[in-house]
């Protein structure tokens, strides 16, 4: 007998992801075997399911429990799979990309999850060797920043409770909060390795350059914050200099003429564009942290299935032709 919990399956899709139709239908009956209601939820992000196949998929000869997500336009994975975690009903609540993870191992991860884990993360270590160099690179900036790795410590595929997903949604940037979610104190975690291939095709150069700038920015005031401690080591350093321009002028006497001028002159101009930028820099940390902006991503339109499991599982008769209520 299934378990009685509703399990909602969140898949973030791409334009590579590999005869969708199939793997819905492959997930639609583990999910039947998982859970005693279930839902299936397709954050489409980039238009890989054609109308033909959209309609197929929500018709009445379709995939049960389906609800499919067509956004606006582009965005990055953690913010796709923050809008399904806005549109999911479940107790638990999964996300994958199905090009890259492996949907046999989330009988394990609602395991871990029904035994009190609040976070339970799939993590390919095949994945985490293929990274090339740009994304290394900005995995360390990243790690050296927050503490945290994102590739290692916070993989894609993971299994979250409904009260994670509550506080997430009710996060200022839900979309920070989820990618930083193994930071966060407060809820039990655990990771369950594997190893599977995995696709070969890359993004391009300046697409993963625009990614990891991306988390950078989003995920740590690092950046800003060395740009503003430089702004004060060049104020302090040029102070120095204007101290030791006047101490050589009333030490020495054969000092070039104009130098003491001119070089006080100059401290002073690059003294005061540094103590601007700090206080620019730190202008825009606060408001970066006061800053409230609007959803990362726009649904476009949402295409459910017309064949829902839950409705024949409704405790409620229909009464036969002829035959009346009390009165």
């Amino acid at each position: 007998m299934s378990a009685p919990l509703f399990l909602t399956l969140v898949v973030v899709l791409d334009d590579a992801t590999p005869d969708i139709a199939e793997w819905l239908a492959r997930a639609s009956a583990t999910l039947d075997g998982l859970a005693e209601e279930h839902e299936l939820l397709v954050v489409d992000r980039r238009g890989a399911i054609e109308e033909s196949t959209l309609a197929d998929l929500t018709g009445p000869s379709g995939v049960p429990n389906l609800l499919v997500l067509r956004l606006l336009k582009s965005v990055e994975f953690d913010a796709a799979a923050c809008c399904g975690l806005e549109h999911a009903l479940g107790d638990f609540v999964a996300v994958l990309d199905p090009s890259a993870d492996e949907l046999d191992r989330l009988p394990a991860m609602l395991d871990r999850a029904r035994q009190g884990h609040d976070v339970v993360f799939a993590r390919n270590l095949r994945a985490l060797a293929a990274d090339g160099m740009v994304e290394r690179a900005f995995q360390w900036a990243f790690r050296v920043a927050t503490g945290i790795d994102a590739r290692r410590d916070a993989p894609r595929f993971r299994v979250l409770s409904r009260r994670v997903v509550n506080h997430l949604l009710q996060h200022r940037s839900p979309v920070v909060a989820y990618r930083l979610l193994p930071g966060g104190g407060g809820y039990r975690r655990c990771t369950l390795d594997y190893e599977a291939p995995v696709p070969r095709s890359r993004a391009p150069l300046l697409e993963r350059i625009d990614r990891g700038m991306r988390l950078l920015a989003s995920g740590t005031r690092a950046p800003m914050r060395l740009v503003t401690l430089f702004s004060l080591f060049g104020a302090v350093a040029n102070v120095l200099y204007s101290i030791y321009v006047v101490a050589v002028a009333l030490l020495k006497a054969d000092v070039e003429p104009g130098w003491v001028s001119l070089s006080l002159q100059q401290s002073g101009m690059f003294f005061l564009i540094s103590l601007t930028l700090l206080v620019l820099g730190e202008y825009v940390l606060q408001m970066a942290s006061l800053s409230n902006e609007g959803p990362p991503y726009h649904v476009a339109s949402e295409h459910l299935s017309t064949k829902l499991t839950r409705r024949e599982r409704l405790n409620v008769a229909t009464p036969a032709s002829g035959q009346h209520g009390p009165t």
